[in-house]
């Protein structure tokens, strides 16, 4: 995609900081550094997210994640976690339509990230748990 700003990025029409970079994928960090050292992986290919992977682009891109990962953990001794993350879709807040994954390297509980889940337990039987399941197991393509 031309427009793409990840693409443009890929192709080095438009600086980036990069830390890695193979036939595959290219990480760099992210300009808004949620916190120091957080950084994109993107495919080179153009994909807008998870959804338009086949099996050896999902190999390729995801097989990188934990080199990334243990390099910038690496890079700083005070970094004691990390957040990756993977948005598909504006619902999930992705904002740029081309698939990436983002390492938030965490500091301390009162770094500038945080993530909310819901603990919806009691609304959920193991019946309807099982129907959950088996409906996406319907689903399966393998």
């Amino acid at each position: 995609m031309e427009d793409c700003i990840f693409c443009k990025i890929v192709r080095n029409e438009i600086p980036s900081t990069t830390v890695y970079e193979d036939d595959y994928v290219k990480a760099f960090l992210d300009i808004s550094q949620v916190t120091p050292g957080h950084t994109l992986l993107v495919p080179k290919v153009h994909v807008a997210d998870i959804f338009e992977y086949d099996e050896e682009l999902a190999a390729q891109v995801f097989s990188r994640i934990p080199l990334i990962a243990k390099a910038i953990k690496a890079s700083d001794p005070k970094i004691i976690g990390m957040n990756i993350c993977n948005n598909n879709g504006e619902i999930a807040y992705q904002s740029v339509f081309h698939s990436h994954v983002h390492f938030v390297p965490r500091y301390s509980k009162k770094d500038d990230f945080w993530m909310h889940w819901g603990d919806h337990t009691d609304q959920y039987t193991p019946e309807k748990l099982q129907k959950i399941a088996d409906n996406i197991k319907a689903h399966l393509e393998v």
